[in-house]
């Protein structure tokens, strides 16, 4: 007899026959789970929870790994449980492949409808010899006649081809109505559309809606070809304010970038771009700025302030995007130079404002931000984390792409990995590079201070600087190595992240044991492994289940916008209500930022550093 068994949240379902794993039938269902050893429960990587039904009694390896909490809570490796009966499960994104997680990052989201545009089917009378209104006076007045709808005003690209389109349609419209305006006419049965924009440093993302039913009908990433102008955003404005041609150019790239993709979602969702009616988009401040053509100057020069702050409404074609021809584009507000829109959109989508017990809500990326919550008070800083997290300025650094390793294991001379698509290694992605560094520092390969120590059979000197073989040369793939300037990079980055949230701690008289949740954001930081940021000190040591990984929360959150005008006007009062603080200038800044650079499991108050020894934190 089959069990059914149920993977949430990816939503696959289906039989598992008997003497099976819960690994066997994750594969057999096409679950992609974490899987470095091979299924042998070495790894720990592939933990489930048991939601309902029942499963074979804990292993040894399980009892080492789980608490005693998290065993009466029925944590499970997946490849040591074996179904008893039908069950449901709880991957969480740790133990998710990238590929996976992709997927998930997908999900719907729950708001109360309320879009800012409108659609109203009309039939209008046609014109006679006693009847000589204009056509768009005849729109407006079947608007007000059929569906009580009063508007002020067409559209002028609306306007432009009202006449010939009514006479084909036969007299037959679907009418968008945005605060009394048509902004466009199409023909009757057109679906409403809106789009949803995440403008990344590194990533773009978009979200094609279905406005009338709060439907994702289609998403998809793709890289900001403004990297040519530079990785990180302090390198795009410089070249902005260096060359007007650069800025230029700067622009169109994002325009361009998101108008091929919102014409690829539509593609997908076998529809049309006219029909996307409504845009809502999110970013930092300065891809905000160089997108709209903002000047960037006073961005680089202290205060390092934005040139806006409250949320724009724009018409879409002013920015040389073309969907229905009078739609807008609605840009959430700013917090601060260089604390964006996409952070407002994060935590509006985590519902941060409404969070319970001192919390800490962070966004990793290039620029990571950081916001601490406690009772409706919220405080930021923004951390300048670099490109490392993202493959940059690491030898062997890749994006997360099939072939890169995004999961490691190392046990004595051994190294156990798992790669995106279980394809052959070509690299090494962000969060592999946080495992690689964790794995070494357990080893004792490095030191606190993040030195490579020589006498592991898997160090070896290349161009006078050691470094460790991942794996070994292929006779079609050279080495994958980490070097001692990887490390270094991965010092600097994750020291920022860790100061930011100290200085925000500090400034509010608080200490991390009183964290109650960290929400951490970003598709870098869905794929993370959580013990392994704390192992290399990017992020205090708490015990796992506090700590909450919500994907591209930037993206649900302009989702949320676009399909709701009460979370717009939430948006500008969470950054209303956030207070800046620019994190260089902080009292405590320097002394900080060199202790966040030592690797393990600690503590920073007033400046020093305080090793925690010991288990008992639920890691």
């Amino acid at each position: 007899m089959a069990y059914h068994i149920e993977f949430e949240p990816v939503g696959r379902r289906g039989e598992c026959p008997p003497g099976e794993t819960l690994m066997d039938c994750a594969r057999q269902l096409g679950v992609s789970i974490v899987s470095i050893c091979g299924g042998v429960g070495k790894c720990q990587g592939c933990k489930v929870q048991v939601l309902k039904g029942t499963v074979s009694e804990p292993t040894s390896a399980e009892t080492e790994l789980f608490s005693t909490r998290q065993l009466n809570e029925s944590w499970h490796l997946a490849c040591q449980t074996y179904p008893k009966s039908d069950c449901t499960l709880y991957m969480p994104p740790e133990s998710m492949t990238t590929s996976q997680r992709l997927q998930v990052e997908g999900q719907g989201i729950s708001v109360v409808l309320k879009p800012a545009v409108k659609a109203y089917r009309v039939k209008l009378p046609e014109p006679t010899l006693s009847d000589l209104r204009s056509d768009a006076t005849r729109l407006l007045d079947a608007l007000e006649k059929q569906r009580r709808v009063r508007s002020a005003s067409v559209d002028i690209a609306v306007l432009r081809d009202i006449s010939p389109n009514l006479r084909l349609w036969d007299w037959q419209a679907s009418v968008s109505v945005r605060e009394h305006e048509i902004i466009a006419v199409n023909p009757p049965g057109s679906r409403q559309l809106g789009l949803a924009v995440d403008l990344g440093t590194t990533k773009i993302a978009g979200y094609l809606v279905d406005l009338k039913k709060g439907d994702t009908l289609a998403a998809k990433g793709v890289m900001n070809p403004q990297v040519g102008y530079g990785e990180d955003i302090i390198s795009r404005i410089y070249n902005a304010i260096k060359s007007p041609k650069a800025s230029a150019q700067l622009r169109r790239l994002a325009v361009s970038t998101i108008q091929q993709l919102a014409a690829d979602l539509c593609k997908k969702a076998k529809t049309k771009v006219p029909e996307i009616v409504d845009v809502v988009i999110v970013g930092n401040t300065a891809m905000h700025h160089l997108l709209l053509g903002l000047p960037v100057k006073q961005m680089a020069q202290p205060p390092f302030l934005a040139a806006i702050q409250k949320a724009l409404n724009i018409k879409l074609r002013d920015l040389g995007l073309h969907f229905a021809p009078g739609a807008y584009g609605h840009i959430l507000p700013n917090i601060a130079g260089f604390v964006g829109a996409d952070f407002v959109a994060t935590l509006l989508a985590t519902g941060a404002l409404r969070a319970k017990g001192l919390t800490v809500a962070m966004d990793i990326g290039t620029n990571t931000e950081v916001a601490l919550i406690s009772n409706g008070t919220l405080t930021s800083v923004s951390c300048a984390s670099g490109p490392a997290f993202e493959g940059g300025h690491i030898s062997h650094g890749m994006r997360a792409a099939s072939g890169a390793i995004e999961r490691l294991r190392i046990s004595d001379s051994a190294v156990e990995y798992q790669t995106i698509d279980e394809a052959p290694p070509v690299g090494i992605c962000g969060s592999g590079i946080i495992d690689a560094v964790a794995q070494l520092y357990l080893a004792g390969v490095l030191d606190e201070g993040g030195r490579m120590r020589r006498e592991h059979p898997r160090v070896r000197v290349n161009n006078n600087q050691p470094e460790f073989v991942l794996t070994q040369e292929h006779e079609e793939r050279p080495p994958i190595t980490i070097t001692q300037h990887d490390i270094r990079e991965v010092q600097l980055a994750k020291a920022a992240i860790r100061t930011g949230i100290q200085v925000l701690l500090d400034t509010a008289n608080r200490s991390e044991d009183e964290i109650e949740q960290v929400i951490i954001a970003g598709a870098f930081g869905t794929y993370i492994d959580i013990s392994s940021a704390i192992t290399i000190g990017m992020i205090p040591a708490l015990p796992l289940e506090r700590f909450h990984q919500v994907g591209n929360a930037a993206g649900q959150g302009a989702k949320q916008a676009l399909l709701s005008l009460g979370k717009r006007e939430e948006a500008q009062v969470i950054a209303d209500q956030v207070s800046y603080i620019e994190l260089a200038a902080a009292a405590n800044f320097t002394g900080t930022f060199a202790q966040a650079h030592y690797l393990g499991k600690y503590r920073i108050k007033n400046g020093r550093r305080e090793r925690i020894t010991g288990e008992g934190l639920g890691l």
